[in-house]
């Protein structure tokens, strides 16, 4: 089943839910490190920055990565950090090898190095083994561009891995062709736990609306013709973002900054809104693949 058009009530109910503050119970904040890189080694010591629940208990894990060039600390990575800490995970953000991009080969090696679950010093065991997480109850993951990529690869090397939300995710950037690793049906993560989410001048997956649908569709294997959005009925699917509905009159790669990459503020509705592209609603859906 999929749906099409602007669904607006369905980020509403997506975000209504449960829409928690970062008030919601007391977090404490840890830093860790992980041994990551682009090659086969993963020699390279790499930082871990996450919140947590204070409470006693053990809970399942979040992990956020960002885009190239992007420092791991960006405001957009922790405030999704905040955010699903405060849904009760143990959340974090993770350095990796971002200073470029790159080829399938390359940016696969750089996901397993975060996310290989048979290796002690990876950023994924390094965040299972703390006291409080427990990744079997699941796994969710996010990231913005190249940082969706990791995400979107994670599953390959970690099976509790179980739903990736893409932000600026597409399957040709630049001179770089991804879908023989990030199409649908050429990796691990299955497509109706995917859900992607794009300006419609996304000059890296666009840079038009018909551009980033047809990269959407390639991805997720769903088909809209014309339209903005487009989701199977657990809400897997993307959504495409009109200009108007930014503050900065922008929808481009960095659409959840005001003044596009090189904005130091987020986008409020981005940050704290109800619309289907809305990290709440978004961090809201992935909540349903995970135990509490």
């Amino acid at each position: 089943m999929k749906t099409a058009g602007p669904s607006f009530l369905l980020g509403v109910f997506l975000a209504l839910v449960w829409m928690p503050s970062a008030e919601a119970q007391t977090l404490s904040s840890f830093t860790a490190t992980y041994s990551g890189g682009s090659g086969t080694i993963c020699g390279t010591t790499y930082s871990i920055r996450g919140r947590e629940p204070a409470a006693s208990g053990r809970y399942p894990v979040f992990v956020y990565t960002v885009g190239t060039t992007e420092q791991y600390d960006h405001s957009s990575a922790l405030a999704a950090v905040e955010e699903m800490a405060a849904r009760g995970y143990v959340a974090a953000t993770v350095e990796y090898d971002n200073g470029s991009f790159g080829s399938c080969s390359t940016l696969n090696s750089r996901s397993r190095c975060i996310y290989d679950a048979g290796r002690s010093s990876s950023a994924i065991s390094r965040l299972c083994s703390r006291a409080k997480a427990d990744c079997s109850k699941g796994v969710v993951v996010s990231g913005f561009s190249q940082g969706s990529i990791m995400a979107i690869l994670a599953k390959n090397h970690d099976s509790r891995v179980r739903a990736a939300y893409g932000l600026g995710a597409g399957v040709q950037y630049s001179i770089y062709n991804l879908s023989s690793c990030v199409a649908d049906g050429n990796r691990a993560l299955p497509s109706d736990r995917l859900r992607i989410v794009n300006g419609e001048q996304d000059a890296f997956v666009g840079p038009t609306a018909s551009g980033v649908r047809s990269q959407s569709t390639e991805m997720t294997g769903l088909s809209c013709p014309l339209a903005m959005s487009c989701f199977r009925s657990n809400n897997s699917g993307w959504y495409i973002i009109d200009d108007s509905q930014v503050a900065d009159g922008t929808a481009d790669h960095c659409y959840m900054r005001n003044s596009g990459c090189i904005g130091l503020t987020l986008d409020s509705t981005w940050r704290s809104g109800t619309a289907p592209w809305s990290l709440r609603t978004n961090l809201n859906w992935l909540t349903q693949f995970t135990t509490p």
